[in-house]
């Protein structure tokens, strides 16, 4: 398989279109078709249907892209990289953030990073589900921001940056948020509206079930700002971390029993061949107040 093959067969997977797919890869169309013939050969197994002019990607086809999508995202970072190497100009810097860690919570920090580091950028990912510190080892992410350490890699550098527990949200006029603690058992009678990617979201159910109690969830989402928007605006309450509070006139209450804590951590590949940036990086992480 051959990098020009990735980028053919994603011109074709977005046109759908033999030409025009030719065309973007700047390429005859009979060499496209024969590059994408051999690549279905190499796999054994059809990428397209291709039905007269009609043309469709096979579920196999589908996942590729996916997968090649990253691929040449990955590619064109390192061609990124090494253009700044050379060319002694601006170095971008990918770095992936978890989807439960607010934004709020090292806005600050990357804010003085780029003060201290006037010639870096940064592009900011929003990390998928089951992505972790594997795609930092694989190049996709410089370096990327986790709700727990990863285990002991002598491949990576890891910075504990702050520890957070587990609350309960709601609105700040909600009737619970008068009490200084709220007792699973008052959870119980709420309307409790869930978050898919909450990373003690098993351990969390688990909890109330060891106590017969079964927490029905009213609304699921995979979004942590809707969640927490209906919370705040009063429709029931959810579990998050106590520094993740993102919605206006949201209110925190620890649950008496549940002492689940999180650390948040910055990951990146260790070693002296990484940019001088990304240690820089980590040594201003580890000078940085992450205190409240």
């Amino acid at each position: 398989m051959e990098l020009n093959q990735i980028k053919y067969f994603l011109n074709l997977a977005e046109t759908l279109n033999f030409t025009k797919a030719a065309r973007l890869s700047g390429v005859s169309q009979p060499s496209l078709t024969r590059s994408i013939q051999r690549l279905e050969d190499e796999l054994g197994a059809r990428l397209l249907y291709r039905d007269g002019k009609d043309t469709r990607l096979t579920a196999l086809g589908r996942d590729l892209q996916v997968e090649f999508m990253q691929i040449d995202k990955v590619v064109s970072n390192i061609h990124d990289l090494a253009e700044s190497s050379t060319a002694g100009i601006r170095r971008m810097l990918s770095i992936g953030v978890a989807t439960t860690i607010a934004s709020s919570t090292i806005s600050e920090f990357l804010a003085s990073v780029l003060r201290n580091l006037p010639s870096l950028e940064l592009y900011i990912h929003p990390m998928l589900p089951g992505e972790s510190d594997d795609e930092v080892l694989s190049g996709k992410y410089n370096m990327c921001f986790l709700p727990n350490p990863p285990a002991l890699n002598p491949k990576l550098s890891t910075v504990i940056l702050f520890e957070e527990r587990m609350m309960l949200g709601m609105s700040a006029n909600y009737h619970l948020a008068k009490n200084d603690i709220v007792t699973p058992e008052q959870m119980a009678e709420e309307p409790y509206l869930d978050r898919i990617y909450c990373e003690f979201r098993t351990q969390f159910a688990q909890h109330f079930m060891d106590r017969n109690i079964v927490m029905r969830p009213r609304v699921q989402s995979e979004r942590e700002d809707w969640v927490q928007q209906l919370a705040a605006d009063g429709f029931g309450v959810c579990a998050l971390p106590e520094r993740s509070g993102i919605a206006k006139g949201l209110a925190l209450r620890p649950v008496k029993g549940l002492n689940f804590t999180r650390e948040v951590t910055l990951v990146a590949v260790s070693g002296s061949g990484n940019p001088p940036e990304i240690r820089q990086i980590i040594d201003l992480a580890k000078a940085f107040n992450w205190s409240m």
